[in-house]
């Protein structure tokens, strides 16, 4: 892993490990955003499975956990990738119920959630990079057009081979047609000849 990477991801991780630690920690400062986005899922995890959570405090902790979870794993270089996802995820309705800039009337109140608004979107922009970042190694789509060109250069090769069978398998047909019919003339032939044979005063 090269240092820039190293560094990038240690400080993109930071603000969720912290964030999510505080609603682990503290979750009844965020019930309030919360209730919205539960109020929305919640009628949606009962019908999935009775057992699935839906009260807001335990969502904001869960929530927490996923952040803290991934963003130590994003820090440390371990999943990375899987780990990007889970934490854009997450940031998907935090960043809605926290920041709704659109449902605010005060034109101050407005302006300071856009821009939080705004910078939750460049960090979740961040997260989908770290998620698609392979570190030079092949991608998964790299990765399937290569095999799949393998693929079809096997079967044409496959099929040249069968074309090719098939044509020694006629010349062969052919030859033995030619031979049969020599083999036929030459027995006439013969048979002739001893016929005149017979024949002939003694």
């Amino acid at each position: 892993m090269s240092p820039v990477r190293t560094v990038a991801r240690l400080f993109l991780s930071t603000i969720f490990v912290v964030s999510g630690a505080r609603s682990i920690a503290r979750p009844t400062a965020f019930v309030p955003r919360a209730q919205k986005v539960a109020d929305k899922v919640g009628p949606l995890f009962e019908k999935t499975h009775p057992s699935l959570p839906t009260d807001p405090e335990t969502l904001v902790r869960l929530n927490g956990a996923a952040q803290v979870a991934a963003g130590f794993m994003l820090a440390t270089g371990r999943l990375t990738r899987p780990a990007a996802l889970v934490l854009a995820s997450t940031l998907v309705p935090t960043t809605l119920a926290a920041h709704p800039f659109w449902t605010i009337k005060d034109p101050q109140e407005r302006r300071h959630q856009e821009t939080h608004f705004m910078k939750n979107l460049g960090l979740f922009g961040g997260l989908l990079l770290a998620a698609a970042d392979t570190q030079g190694r092949p991608g998964l789509a790299w990765r399937a057009s290569h095999y799949a060109g393998h693929s079809r250069h096997a079967l044409e090769h496959g099929r040249h081979n069968v074309e090719h069978g098939l044509q020694t398998i006629g010349h062969s047909g052919q030859s033995l047609r030619r031979a049969a019919k020599t083999a036929k003339r030459e027995a006439r032939i013969a048979y002739r000849a001893a016929a005149a044979g017979r024949k002939l005063p003694s």
